[in-house]
């Protein structure tokens, strides 16, 4: 059974109405290629790209920049909130500056990208957008007044970032130059950094996601990883990191008044699906969909030589790093009216369901 609502929180909710419609006309996501809905792929000098056949090939039947087949959360949280999908960051600057649209949207954007980190330094060689600078363009937007103030009061704040730094600390070219722990608070030290940073401009509602179990991806196989069970070295410092996470969270009510913070707990929705995949239809939860070599997870989908399966809703996995859209769409199932054992203290339709007056 799930536990009561903490009374900070119950405190918190003073502040607050509930109301029988969604009160969120915006979502405005950060990250990385969990994420991502195509800002790499406008982005010319970014060589971190998923806009290939045969990636969005079971949803929109062509590629989109995402790194699935099809649609990711933050597809599927838009659906269930009742707007239209946010687009790229990237392309919407481009057809503001060409004239094609007249301003940026008003649903939200997202400022995501594949391949970046929490921390600024991570895959810069592939040209990626880190979180700082995603975080800029999105400050930019609010000085240059392009998104209206009181709209972030009625938005919807998503965050997920951190696969790709941990799985980089284990790369054997590039060896860490700080301990496991040291390396995760480096990267916590970010986090808190942008959340502080996005609640001073005006989010209300922050949606923190934690990292799946990044030590099973099939890409793992391209460390020389056990091929057999996941990496536990990495998935300890997941863990470390994820707790973290939580932690943040947790501290919200009472370090930013007026804002309400909820914890996803991706980490523990991955691992149920790992346990019994039968139970959520898939039969491979260890290799990738679409890829090659040991576990799919030696070649990225789309790539010369690449093989896919014939059903990539019956695995885990797309490609080497990523999930299938059946996966995204059971997880944002989960993250949006599950119980505080996967989301806490709110599950994120009762998230939207807040009013915000203060």
């Amino acid at each position: 059974m799930d536990s009561l609502l903490p009374l900070s929180l119950l405190l918190l909710l003073r502040f607050f109405a509930p109301a029988s419609a969604y009160n969120v006309r915006a979502i405005f996501t950060f990250g990385d290629s969990i994420f991502d809905a195509g800002n790499n792929h406008f982005n010319s000098n970014c060589t971190a790209q998923a806009d290939f056949a045969p990636y969005g090939s079971s949803f929109f039947h062509h590629a989109t920049g995402r790194f699935t087949n099809g649609r990711t959360v933050v597809d599927f949280i838009s659906e269930f909130v009742g707007l239209e999908l946010q687009k790229p960051y990237l392309e919407a600057q481009i057809e503001v500056a060409n004239g094609s649209r007249k301003d940026y949207p008003t649903n939200g954007i997202n400022f995501a990208s594949a391949g970046s980190g929490v921390l600024r330094g991570t895959n810069q060689d592939y040209r990626v957008t880190p979180l700082q600078d995603q975080l800029q363009q999105f400050q930019n937007l609010i000085d240059q007044n392009h998104i209206d103030r009181d709209l972030l009061k009625q938005s919807l704040f998503l965050f997920e970032s951190g696969s790709n730094d941990i799985f980089n600390y284990f790369l054997p070219f590039d060896p860490p130059t700080l301990s496991p722990d040291a390396y995760v608070q480096a990267m916590l030290a970010e986090v808190k950094l942008f959340v502080d940073r996005v609640y001073k401009l005006g989010a209300r509602r922050i949606a923190i996601f934690s990292l799946g179990p990044v030590g099973c991806v099939p890409a793992r196989a391209l460390l020389g990883a056990p091929v057999d069970r996941c990496f536990g070295k990495m998935n300890k410092m997941v863990k470390s990191y994820n707790q973290g996470l939580d932690g943040l969270v947790k501290s919200m009510a009472s370090k930013y008044p007026g804002a309400v913070g909820v914890y996803g707990s991706v980490y523990s929705i991955v691992q149920l699906f790992r346990a019994v995949p039968n139970r959520y239809g898939f039969l491979n939860v260890s290799s990738a969909c679409c890829g090659y070599g040991t576990l799919g997870g030696l070649v990225q989908c789309g790539k010369e030589g690449y093989t896919m399966c014939p059903n990539p809703n019956q695995f885990l996995f797309w490609d080497y790093f990523h999930p299938s859209e059946h996966t995204y769409k059971l997880i944002s199932k989960i993250l949006w009216s599950g119980r505080q054992s996967r989301i806490t203290p709110l599950n994120l339709k009762a998230l939207a369901n807040l009013t915000i007056y203060s």
